[in-house]
């Protein structure tokens, strides 16, 4: 187990790049399973995830090729069925929680799919029924072997279905989207999600030959199609790591410039950032953070304490809620911080406490900040990343403390970050990997 050793206390100055969206990758790979033609996928970045999915299309029978840093191609021509199939396959799902989306591409083109239950981060109950309905409406059938905890889904022809679901989960709609483009008919999804990953899976599906409008729109409207080709796609930066950069140049109170963000595909982080006292400046298409010795948070209209929530898009993505909490401790003024998806992931914040963050957790869904005011700085402590958000949470905490931090665990941080170390002590930070 690797572990990150932190001397807090210095500042950053630089420029840095966010890499290639996690959360957009994993549905993109899995879509290259609908054609036996080459895609192309350019800006894939190099995390644990990721590698792992990429190694298990390559057990399937995936031809992979690596053409650069950050680019491969996918031939999905020789796909192994009895392997999907086997205990081993089975296995390395139960690990990798991107493996889910396996099953929409594999249901539309081979009729037929298995996997376990999959793992991910242990942030509290994330459930499989909006997946799994979704496939039903379209003539599905599941069965689940409680013995073995696979669930089977199969179907000998799929037919578009009006729906509405009942959440608007990402992975869920991006999964019934790809069950649902060589479907007989037309397929309307109501309440859909439409973050802007989604709709990039949508629009490479398109480039494809599938036919979806209503894409950027929570009604999504499918007409299915006989067969999908080959294209080229190219990732979108993360806006998870872009967050996260503006936070942990707030709290070390270091200038930075974040290059090639996407900045239209930010959504409501960059304000939400600003509500927490944080100035940034748009200059093109990156993102400029000055050094600022105080940021003070907002206050509603009303004076009432400022809440800070997630919500689906456009609103604000869970994903940065642990980011922005330890932001807050070192803002003047006091948040609400509402983690309304995950009842889990809060539970990092006694390792904060144990720093010197003033914060009380309300319940498993809520916890108020006080913020110092960097009147004095949190102390280095020695942790544990429980998921990849708290992780670097954790670590924008110990960036910012007094003294040397001890992270451990932090293969859950690489699973979401690409050489995090290395491109923050390439600007200033003290990070030791051992």
């Amino acid at each position: 187990m690797a572990s990150f050793v932190i001397e807090g206390g210095h500042r950053l100055s630089g420029e840095i790049r966010p890499q290639g969206a996690k959360n957009e990758v994993l549905q993109i790979i899995c879509a290259t399973l609908l054609t036996a033609e080459e895609i192309i996928v350019n800006n894939i970045p190099d995390i644990l995830d990721v590698n792992n999915l990429i190694q298990l299309m390559r057990d399937m029978g995936v031809t992979v090729k690596k053409l650069g840093i950050e680019s491969y191609s996918f031939q999905a021509s020789n796909v192994d069925m009895s392997y999907l199939e086997s205990d081993e396959f089975l296995k390395k799902c139960s690990s990798l929680r991107g493996s889910v989306m396996l099953l929409g591409p594999m249901l539309a083109r081979f009729g037929k799919a298995m996997i376990s239950k999959p793992g991910g981060d242990k942030i509290g109950r994330r459930r499989l029924d909006t997946h799994f309905i979704g496939m039903e409406t379209l003539g599905a059938k599941l069965n689940y072997d409680d013995v073995r905890g696979v669930f089977e889904i199969s179907a000998e022809a799929l037919t578009g279905k009006y729906m509405l679901l009942d959440e608007a989960s990402v992975t869920g709609t991006a999964n019934i989207v790809m069950a649902a483009v060589m479907a007989k008919g037309k397929t309307t999804i109501y309440n859909a999600a439409c973050e802007p990953y989604l709709q990039q899976l949508c629009k490479m599906l398109n480039r494809m030959g599938a036919r979806i409008s209503g894409i950027a729109s929570n009604l999504l409207i499918i007409e299915g199609v006989d067969e999908l080709h080959g294209t080229e796609h190219t990732v979108l930066p993360d806006m998870i790591e872009v967050g996260s950069f503006i936070g942990m140049a707030a709290t070390t109170r270091s200038e930075i410039t974040i290059k090639n963000v996407s900045y239209e595909n930010l959504g409501i982080i960059p304000d939400s950032f600003r509500r927490l006292g944080i100035k940034l400046e748009q200059r093109g298409d990156d993102i400029f953070v000055p050094a600022q010795e105080h940021y003070e948070i907002e206050s509603f209209i009303d004076g009432s304490i400022m809440t800070i929530a997630d919500a689906p898009w456009p609103g604000l993505t869970p994903d940065l809620l642990s980011v922005m909490l330890v932001v807050a401790t070192q803002a003047k003024g006091s948040v609400l911080i509402h983690q309304k998806m995950f009842e889990s992931r809060l539970f990092f914040v006694d390792k904060l406490i144990d720093m010197g963050a003033q914060i009380i957790l309300c319940d498993p869904h809520r916890a108020v900040v006080i913020g110092h005011d960097h009147g004095f700085q949190l102390r280095g402590r020695n942790m544990t990343s429980p998921d990849i958000r708290a992780g670097i949470a954790l670590l924008i905490a110990a960036m910012s403390a007094d003294g040397i931090s001890r992270i451990h665990n932090i293969e859950q941080i690489d699973r979401g970050y690409q050489n995090i170390e290395g491109r923050l002590n390439a600007i200033g930070a003290r990070i030791t990997r051992i």
